[in-house]
């Protein structure tokens, strides 16, 4: 692989394939690599060398989510912000997007794997999208996809209480395709990325927008709507408390709070 040192990249058979780097930090993404991120999958669109695109952590974490030290010091401002640009993009790719989920995916870790069209996790992966835990609110489009995927009660949970759930759980609600032993994981998401090159590309493209167009429209603006929702709650009493709290390594107390 290529490129920067914490998105590694490599385009072989057609499979461009995007590596979260920094296992040290759990593959928490910062500002650069949402930058790069988002030119990656924003370029893939317009490259014929590039059939399908796979998604992956290096480590044992597909991704954390934001890291939080880096998003606090520049936080988003605006659909031109770093994280906002990723979003969209990822949400719009018009190529086949595969990942593959080792270990940890926290927060946008999550979210992301809705807009991607097969999604294989390793048996120990674990998710958890504790955005309202930290006084924010979803995003990526996450209030508008998972009540449609899995109905309003088991999407309210997993938002509401941003516990931790196991990769049959998110097999069960639609978040994944499969579920295989860790050991297996690279190879069967590969496997399946090579299948997926094999197939007529502008068929392949074809379809997918087809299953997106019943909500195309509606995605956008309810991504942009969180985004603008999220901004606001980043400078909110609660989000100072939460985020405080997740510093010091304590319990927040959310009592003073109305």
């Amino acid at each position: 692989m290529s490129n920067s040192q914490e998105i590694l990249s490599q385009c072989e058979g057609g499979i461009l394939t995007l590596c979260f780097n920094r296992p040290d930090k759990k593959n928490a993404l910062n500002l650069s690599m949402y930058r790069e991120l988002s030119e990656r999958l924003r370029s893939a669109d317009g490259d014929d060398s590039v059939r399908v695109i796979l998604l992956t952590g290096s480590g044992d974490s597909f991704t954390s989510g934001n890291d939080l030290a880096d998003f606090l010091a520049s936080p988003p401002t605006g659909n031109d912000s770093p994280v906002m640009q990723f979003l969209l993009a990822i949400s719009e790719a018009r190529k086949p997007i595969v990942a593959a989920v080792n270990g940890a995916a926290v927060g946008v870790g999550v979210t992301m794997l809705l807009h991607c069209d097969l999604v294989y996790a390793a048996q120990g992966a674990a998710f958890q999208m504790p955005f309202v835990n930290l006084g924010l609110c979803p995003e990526a489009g996450s209030t508008l996809l998972l009540p449609r995927m899995m109905g309003h009660q088991r999407a309210a949970e997993l938002l509401l209480l941003g516990e931790t759930f196991t990769a049959q759980t998110a097999r069960e609600v639609g978040i994944v395709s499969e579920v295989h032993p860790d050991e297996n994981l690279a190879a069967v998401a590969r496997d399946k990325a090579v299948k997926l090159a094999a197939q007529p590309a502008a068929s392949v493209r074809l379809a997918k927008s087809l299953l997106k167009r019943e909500y195309r429209v509606g995605l956008k603006e309810t991504i942009v709507e969180e985004g603008a929702q999220f901004m606001k709650r980043l400078a909110s009493p609660e989000a100072a408390e939460a985020l405080q709290a997740f510093m010091q390594r304590r319990q927040p107390d959310f009592s003073k709070f109305s």
